[in-house]
């Protein structure tokens, strides 16, 4: 679907265009990642929304899936770079080569110039290296030699950690989780998922059959139209007032930032949208609090140690902030 004028707020008919599109890449996904559209739904949400995702997992349930399958659906290139303790800045972004024949610099691109990158244990590499991603997260470039190299769109960072093996590993600094727009998990497969897997096993990679759904202009138009969803000031108040009660919230000790209330709006816009409307309502900002939200909140040691978790605390603001009523 082509648009050749911008309409300030979403028409019924893409509205619709916007709900086929989203649920058939959800689907041709979820024919690589068995049995978890709920994943799938935020991993794309954060796609159109212009962000990135944090995928705390245990090894073996999918990732690498997730991101092949979603480059194909998206008919654009996916890469894997596995993050070790020794990984070079340059290893991600790329590095200039002097040509000795032109005698000029030439560079070399890294596997981050890709559309879907999956970053295997981000947090095995060292913080120089882990800052080295945070540029292209943020800019959608990078800068070698003062040159900027644009990555092109779409443009999604799918990144992990294991949550149960730490040794070796440098956690991931609260300045660099707040760039995440998702954190999520994939988790393993239900029983009945698991039986289908398994009675598939002789199909090592399942991305692999997966077709394109949708082309390069067809996600930049999903872009641009989830930009356009309105939402009520009644509901941006429900927003701010949410981040605010963070900050003020017993045992957190750094609450959600501005930026991350603009990166729940931006993705509570693309929900509303996936679901056919044109407006945001309060349940597409309780729906995705938590994903995008929870990793934002650091709570105070003594919180930690008694055993809380940013999760509780995030639901009890969301108990005490009261809903706005939908018009």
């Amino acid at each position: 679907m082509t648009t050749t004028t911008a309409a300030a707020v979403m028409t019924p008919a893409q509205a619709a265009w916007f709900r086929e599109s989203f649920a058939r890449i959800v689907d041709n996904v979820g024919r690589a990642v068995l049995g978890k559209d709920d994943v799938v739904r935020l991993v794309v949400t954060a796609l159109l929304a212009g962000g990135h995702v944090l995928l705390e997992d245990y090894p073996g349930t999918g990732k690498t899936q997730l991101a092949r399958a979603l480059g194909q659906s998206l008919r654009t290139s996916t890469s894997r770079i596995q993050f070790t303790p020794d990984l070079l800045p340059s290893d991600v972004t790329g590095v200039s080569i002097f040509d000795p024949r032109t005698q000029t610099f030439a560079f070399h691109r890294g596997p981050v110039f890709a559309g879907v990158v999956l970053a295997d244990e981000i947090n095995r590499a060292s913080p120089k290296t882990q800052a080295a991603l945070l540029e292209v997260m943020e800019e959608g470039r990078v800068t070698v030699d003062g040159v900027a190299h644009p990555v092109g769109e779409p443009f999604v960072v799918l990144a992990t950690q294991n949550p149960v093996e730490q040794a070796g590993t440098y956690r991931l600094p609260e300045a660099q989780l707040d760039r995440f727009l998702v954190k999520t998990s994939i988790g393993y497969p239900d029983h009945a998922a698991a039986v289908e897997i398994l009675a598939g096993a002789a199909v090592r990679d399942r991305a692999a059959a997966v077709e394109p759904v949708v082309s390069g202009d067809d996600v930049a138009e999903l872009v641009r139209l989830a930009g356009t969803v309105h939402v009520e000031p009644a509901v941006l108040g429900y927003v701010a007032t949410l981040a605010e009660e963070t900050r003020r919230a017993p045992g957190v000790a750094l609450g959600v930032s501005v930026r991350g209330a603009l990166a729940l709006v931006r993705a509570a816009k693309t929900w509303a949208a996936a679901r056919g409307r044109s407006y945001v309502v309060p349940d597409d900002v309780k729906d995705l609090a938590h994903p995008v939200l929870a990793h934002r909140l650091v709570l105070d040691p003594e919180a930690e140690f008694d055993g809380a978790t940013a999760a509780e605390a995030l639901d009890a603001v969301l108990a005490a902030v009261p809903v706005p009523a939908e018009r």
